[in-house]
């Protein structure tokens, strides 16, 4: 990916504020600085339909080794999927059969999770799938998903984080009737828009900077810089009055609070796994790390309006200072929408969307409790640890994050390959509590299935999550309950993963591991 000479010079603005700001570790005079201009038009990823072939829906995707200019002049190596950064979107209808071969052109071993999708275990794309160096891995499942956005990224063992900075990830957009019957803005590149966001730190000549410091683990990896669709400092040219952002929180720890600069109201329609019951009117939505929501924005005719990041809720608090950073209390712009003549007009919408799955707290075979712990002592291990022990290039080096195991932990214990930490049965309507008793907020992520949110330490469930999700954001002395069903796959010997999906938490050991039989 290239961005023309002129509008990448806006970019080196902010590529020469890192300088002063890797010496303050002001994080957030970056973010302010890549908000006051936006000369970058938003790169819109290529689609890949796939082919047809004996019934299945084929796609080619490869791994492979790249260098980006996010900024002119300053080549930045990085990883992507069919492309030198991120990979294209991945379109499937509901009830297809596809099958993706995956081809691993790096140096390095690697996998490709499918995040939300319902698949068996032995497609899952998780730590025990991995695919070496020049082989090609080819998953085949069929798509039992209602519609909505997905996405692929990288899985691998205490590597994830390295790899997702990289730019091992893409996403997924999964079709089907009932939502086409909508009338939902569905041109794609026109009024229906994905969004990517991310944050990285660039080093003077233009490499990634990750895992420079303690709390980049401990804290999980912030970035300076916010990149969306993998543009610095982008602008779209909004051709509709109504538009819909599909959106992703791509980054590895930070959460963004979206809102508008004029404060108007949008709409929310979707989440991470289907669109909701009724459209939510709001100001402002909270997306942790792996959560998707597609909202629908109406602009008037000759304006101008920024899709901002406000300060939330859970920013780390006393542990954010006493590690000597701040957490998610940044306001900043990610993206300009420029309206000039408009076509169309923005019909009402439906009162009523579709009928999410829903299950009764009732009736259940189990519950289970998921409490989640950072230990303390584990910001000490390894001592003095920095810029040269922990690696500050592209992709750190392997086993890094294994010096960190034993403090990040669910149920008292850190991640093992070989150990199975819980057991399901086939066809069990379960509630999960998620209980996080430490002080940073953590999303949860299940494989294999989607649920819903019951409650939040007892409170229902807010309008914004009446559909379903695969991942979830527990606060600092907050309990989640969510319910689902494991449904169609099992496997006694494969299991899925469950896990924080602040992806240093995760490589530091917070996952674990269940079977469906």
């Amino acid at each position: 990916m290239r961005v023309s000479r002129r509008a990448a010079l806006g970019g080196l603005v902010a590529l020469g504020t890192l300088a002063t700001v890797r010496s303050t570790g002001l994080g957030s005079s970056a973010l302010a600085q890549t908000s006051e201009r936006f000369p970058n038009p938003l790169m819109i990823p290529p689609v890949l339909h796939g082919r047809e072939e004996a019934g299945r829906r084929i796609f080619d995707l490869e791994a492979q080794h790249g260098t980006t200019e996010f900024f002119a002049g300053r080549k930045t190596p990085t990883i992507g999927v069919n492309g030198a950064f991120l990979g294209p979107v991945v379109r499937a209808k509901a009830g297809e059969q596809v099958r993706l071969n995956v081809r691993n052109g790096l140096d390095e071993t690697t996998t490709l999770h499918w995040h939300g999708l319902h698949i068996p275990a032995r497609a899952d794309g998780g730590p025990h799938q991995t695919i070496s160096p020049g082989v090609t891995w080819s998953p085949e499942f069929e798509i039992k998903q209602k519609a909505g956005l997905f996405w692929y990224h990288s899985h691998m063992m205490e590597r994830t984080g390295a790899q997702v900075n990289a730019g091992l990830a893409g996403p997924i957009i999964v079709d089907d009737d009932e939502s086409q019957a909508l009338g939902l803005p569905a041109e794609y590149g026109i009024d229906d828009i994905p969004l990517v966001i991310q944050d990285r730190r660039f080093r003077r000549d233009g490499r990634f900077d990750y895992l420079s410091a303690m709390p980049d683990v401990m804290m999980g990896f912030k970035g300076d810089v916010i990149l969306v669709n993998g543009t610095v400092a982008p602008h779209f040219e909004v051709k509709r009055r109504r538009t819909r952002l599909r959106i992703l929180n791509g980054s590895n720890s930070r959460i963004y609070t979206l809102g508008l600069s004029n404060n108007q109201q949008f709409t929310q329609i979707a989440s991470d796994g289907s669109l909701l019951e009724r459209p939510a009117r709001m100001r402002r939505l909270q997306l942790s790390p792996g959560e998707r929501a597609e909202i629908l924005v109406e602009i008037q005719p000759d304006s101008t309006v920024r899709l901002m990041s406000y300060p939330d809720r859970s920013s780390g608090g006393g542990m954010g200072m006493m590690m000597g950073m701040a957490g998610n209390d940044e306001t900043f712009a990610l993206l300009e929408l420029r309206a000039g003549r408009l076509e169309g007009d923005a019909p009402p919408l439906p009162e009523r969307l579709i009928d999410v799955p829903n299950w009764n707290p009732a009736r259940v075979d189990r519950k289970r409790t998921f409490v989640l712990e950072m230990g303390m002592g584990m910001g000490m291990m390894g001592g003095g640890m920095g810029r040269g022990m922990m690696g500050g290039g592209m992709m750190g080096g392997p086993g890094r994050m294994g010096m960190m195991r034993g403090g990040m932990t669910i149920n008292g214990r850190t991640m093992d390959m070989e150990r199975i930490d819980e057991r399901v049965r086939l066809g069990a309507t379960e509630i999960w509590a998620i209980r996080n008793a430490s002080p940073l907020a953590h999303p949860f992520h299940i494989h294999d299935i989607q649920f819903r949110v019951l409650d939040r330490n007892g409170r229902p469930a807010g309008a914004h999550e009446q559909g379903l999700k695969d991942t979830v954001l527990v606060d600092p002395g907050e309990t989640v309950r969510v319910i689902t069903q494991f449904t169609d796959y099992a496997d006694p010997v494969r299991p899925y993963m469950y896990h924080c999906h602040i992806l240093e938490h995760e490589d530091a050991g917070m996952m674990g591991q269940f079977v469906v039989v």
